[in-house]
């Protein structure tokens, strides 16, 4: 699912019009969510880090949104870097603080999130799928990300990651190739 960005509707964003900039943003954020939650995964069973990232990238774009110049690219390669920055700086910042968080209340009425059982399923799924993408070549694993994930069009890929959008597909279809590949030997086996 590629979204189109009408390049008016940036202009008028870009010139600090607030509907544009609601509609713009709109029009991003499920692509950026899915990008920060591919990339950063589940933490504790929740994609609270990757959303909340998601939101900084967001806020990241409203403050640099006013001085973005279109310089020839789709402005999702411009939103993408800011995403990919952002991603890297959580990523960084989960290892320098990494350790249980303390908890001061309880919490007075039951919780509605899915239960041990499914959660511990998920996170395993979620964990077996980041050990295959980990198992790509940086450039690939990404592309995936961007394609998949994100749902960005192999030309809105490439341009990110500095390819032609047939060298996108090309890179694409190898990668899912190796996952299928690898998949077969990793989710086929009987978790112990």
């Amino acid at each position: 699912m590629t979204v189109t960005i009408d390049p008016g509707l940036v202009d008028r964003a870009v010139r600090s019009e607030p509907e544009a900039t609601a509609a713009l943003l709109e029009q991003l954020r499920p692509g950026v969510v899915r990008y920060c939650r591919a990339r950063l995964g589940r933490v504790g069973g929740a994609y609270t880090t990757a959303d909340d990232v998601a939101q900084e990238v967001c806020l990241a774009l409203l403050k640099t949104l006013p001085r973005y110049r279109d310089q020839g690219r789709p402005f999702t390669a411009f939103v993408y870097a800011i995403a990919a920055h952002k991603v890297t700086d959580a990523q960084r910042a989960a290892v320098r603080h990494a350790g249980p968080a303390p908890v001061d209340t309880l919490e007075e009425r039951p919780d509605a999130a899915p239960g041990p059982e499914q959660q511990a399923v998920s996170t395993d799924l979620a964990r077996r799928l980041s050990v295959l993408l980990a198992q790509l070549p940086e450039q690939q694993r990404e592309i995936v990300v961007l394609r998949v994930a994100a749902g960005l069009s192999a030309e809105e890929v490439g341009v990110i990651v500095g390819m032609s959008p047939a060298a996108v597909r090309v890179y694409q279809s190898r990668a899912l190739a190796k996952l299928r590949t690898l998949a077969g030997d990793t989710l086929g086996e009987v978790a112990a």
